[in-house]
């Protein structure tokens, strides 16, 4: 008789558990992702907020975003990161690297080089190396030489993840290009070059407390959380202003206007955009409400 009782006793808790793991499931695939639907009266466009360097924890997606892509039948992205091969190489590096006796500290503030010579230090970077990067470049450097060492890979990046999975089944769209990316960041003028290496620099402090809750946010649908953390080094200082307005704002005004090209096709198209594009007043998905279109969260 306690023989059977000891299994009556087991087999409730095996149900138990059941039953609250599948209440767990049902939850997680309830709340909301950081996917919008974006409905005109003839197509459907996904637009996913992008997370370009991301750690392999985060995959599986939720079941919402593989399920959009699924019915997708385009891939938009801003760039398509594994088409190396049509980077103009020789371009970048006269965009990126001083030549001749040109160097950093010709074009910075003594402060300013002071600073990235401590940044550049703890990074473990030769002082020779930096110091014929050009300020944007740099920017970018150290920027995902902190990412990789805090454990994000670009490898696991969203756009990365999606370019791989649609190569050779779905076509895939540039909204822009790495060589317009590079020629957008490499025309800002030595003060806003220098500004923006600066905003990289502390905002990498911010960033290292912070990850963790951006992750989260991404994660959750957080869209209120992820402006705060993303746009707030903008909003902050008014001499970003500038750089705000060509970096941010002209892109989503441009992104807009073209995910509003492909929601007058016919084909369904599974957009992948940096998640600080769509966020805030002046986002890509407010743009897109303001215009007229049913837009929602999923």
């Amino acid at each position: 008789m306690k023989e059977i009782r000891r299994l009556l006793f087991v087999f409730s808790v095996l149900i138990l558990l059941c039953l609250l793991a599948s209440d767990q499931l049902a939850f997680s695939q309830s709340q909301r992702s950081f996917l919008w639907r974006v409905q005109s009266k003839t197509n459907t466009v996904y637009v996913l907020g992008s997370i370009h360097f991301f750690k392999k924890e985060a995959y599986p997606l939720h079941r919402k975003i593989e399920s959009a892509f699924d019915q997708s039948e385009v891939l938009v992205v801003e760039a398509n990161v594994n088409d190396i091969a049509r980077l103009d190489i020789e371009k970048l590096v006269e965009s990126a690297m001083y030549l001749g006796p040109e160097t950093l500290e010709r074009h910075v503030s003594a402060e300013t080089y002071e600073l990235i010579k401590k940044e550049t230090g703890r990074l473990g970077i030769p002082l020779e190396l930096i110091n014929r990067q050009k300020p944007w470049f740099l920017a970018l450097v150290l920027e995902s030489l902190e990412l990789l060492k805090l454990g994000f890979d670009p490898n696991y990046g969203i756009d990365k993840y999606f370019i791989s999975r649609a190569t050779g089944k779905k076509k895939i769209v540039e909204l822009e290009s790495l060589d317009y990316q590079i020629d957008l960041l490499s025309k800002f003028s030595d003060q806003e070059q220098e500004l923006f290496l600066l905003y990289t620099v502390k905002d990498l402090r911010v960033l290292r407390q912070e990850l963790d809750r951006l992750t989260q946010a991404w994660i959750s649908g957080d869209a209120k959380g992820m402006e705060s953390m993303m746009i707030r080094g903008f909003a902050e200082d008014r001499r970003m202003s500038s750089i705000y307005e060509k970096l941010i704002l002209e892109r989503n005004r441009s992104m807009a206007s073209k995910i509003e090209e492909f929601l007058r096709n016919k084909e369904i198209y599974f957009a992948v955009v940096g998640a600080g594009h769509l966020v805030g007043d002046q986002g890509i998905i407010e743009i897109l409400k303001g215009r007229g279109y049913l837009v929602e969260q999923l």
